[in-house]
């Protein structure tokens, strides 16, 4: 049985719905980050939560592309 954090389908159902949302006006991680790249002014203990919680499903996609690129480098190179 393959592991849920090496599954590309629930990492990316993941990254579209936990990653992204609220949706609307803008992703709420997408906002968080320009929050955290302007600085961070005004972050508090929970607003670093929410930012860590909508960006663990990126980090996860981040990982499995890094993870599977490595494996096929690897493979490749043993050829």
């Amino acid at each position: 049985m393959q592991s849920a954090i090496n599954d590309w389908k629930f990492v990316l159902l993941a990254c579209l719905t936990l990653g992204l949302a609220p949706f609307y006006p803008e992703p709420h991680f997408w906002g968080k980050l320009r929050w955290v790249a302007g600085g961070a002014v005004g972050m508090g203990p929970i607003d670093w939560f929410d930012f860590v919680f909508h960006g663990l499903p990126w980090l996860l996609l981040l990982r499995l592309l890094l993870v599977t690129a490595y494996r096929q480098f690897k493979t490749a190179a043993g050829k």
